[in-house]
């Protein structure tokens, strides 16, 4: 595959991605208690799609949520906690958004 093939491929991904931890900060601003599953399927497709493009960060960051919701979902949804899944969304899209920066760069 062509390097402007698998660029567009990884654009389109950065783009689902930001969409999913759209959705994820939606459910956790929401107040109550999130739909927990729902947040750790898209973490897990996050997980596993960004280390198939070569994106190891948004996989760790991804799995960093995922881990996170499972805390929160075994134990509750304590103020600590919450904050804790918070966190790491916010880790994870700053992740997506500098390796978005970066390949926006590189197709200049």
């Amino acid at each position: 595959m062509a390097d402007l093939e698998l660029d567009e491929l990884k654009r389109e991904f950065l783009a689902e991605a930001r969409e999913k931890v759209r959705t994820m900060e939606e459910q956790i601003d929401g107040g109550g208690l999130p739909a927990i599953d729902l947040l750790q399927n898209l973490a897990h497709q996050l997980k596993g799609a960004g280390g198939s493009y070569g994106f190891e960060r948004i996989s760790a960051e991804a799995a960093g949520v995922e881990s996170a919701l499972e805390q929160l979902k075994d134990d509750g949804a304590t103020g600590s906690l919450h904050d804790g899944v918070q966190r790491s969304i916010l880790r994870l899209r700053a992740e997506i958004e500098n390796r978005s920066s970066e390949l926006s760069l590189a197709a200049h």
